[in-house]
Parts: C-alpha cells; sequence; structure tokens
C-alpha cells in the first residue's frame, strides 16, 4: 500500500513565460521561489507549503486549444479564504471567470484559466459564503 504525506507539487506546461508568470504572481498572487538551473525555462512558486511548477514547452499535447472555460475539464484547485475578496479582486484585474457559488461539490468555486488556457479552481466551503 502507498501512503502519502501530502501533494508535492502540479506542472504545468506554458508557451510564454513572461505572461504566465504575470498572471500567476500578479493575478493569483502567488509568490515566486527558487528553481534549479534546468536547460528549460519555467518558474515555480509557493503554495502554502506545496509548489506549482511551470515549464515553458510550446509542443506540449495538453495545452488546450479551446480555451472556453469549463469546470470539467482538467484543472488544479486553490482553497481561499474569502469568496467574495477572490471574486472581486479577479473582476478588477478583467480575468474571465466562470462562477459557480451553489456547486453540487458543496464548494463555493471560481474557475478561471491561464493565458495557456491552464485552468484553475479556487474555491471555499459554501458555508463559509
Amino acid at each position: 500500500m502507498i501512503q502519502y504525506e501530502c501533494l508535492h507539487h502540479v506542472s504545468l506546461t506554458v508557451t510564454n513565460l513572461e505572461k504566465a508568470k504575470h498572471f500567476y504572481s500578479n493575478i493569483l498572487c502567488l509568490k515566486e521561489i527558487q528553481r534549479p538551473n534546468f536547460d528549460f525555462p519555467g518558474a515555480w512558486y509557493d503554495i502554502e507549503g506545496q509548489q506549482l511548477h511551470l515549464i515553458v514547452l510550446p509542443t506540449s499535447q495538453t495545452i488546450r486549444h479551446n480555451k472556453r472555460l469549463s469546470s470539467r475539464e482538467g484543472h488544479f484547485a486553490l482553497r481561499v479564504k474569502d469568496y467574495d475578496a477572490t471574486l472581486n479582486w479577479l473582476k478588477s484585474k478583467d480575468v474571465e471567470i466562470l462562477e459557480k457559488p451553489k456547486s453540487m461539490s458543496g464548494f463555493a468555486q471560481i474557475f478561471c484559466a491561464d493565458p495557456d488556457g491552464n485552468l484553475i479552481e479556487l474555491n471555499v466551503e459554501q458555508t463559509d459564503l
């Protein structure tokens, strides 16, 4: 049997590192951390002890061609402290969002996408609204 300690990181491919870094640093407010000096470009971010790794690979087969927001496509989810504050922040930055405040999941969800169409869910327990 496998015993887990935690989710360590999620890796996403991107095509334009500067656009991606702007989104993750300035829109999602994640803290960039030191990354090993790999022979390919990318960036790493800390998310409360777990990590998000961006890898530049324009030929990636995981880049979504249809950038339409969908809660059913592959995504990663971040728990936020305040649904309304997060929603207002994203709207103030003109980020396209898909709101699901009464999702059957039990989470109040906000979906958005980075410049390459990687989907991100931001959520809180519905009782936290």
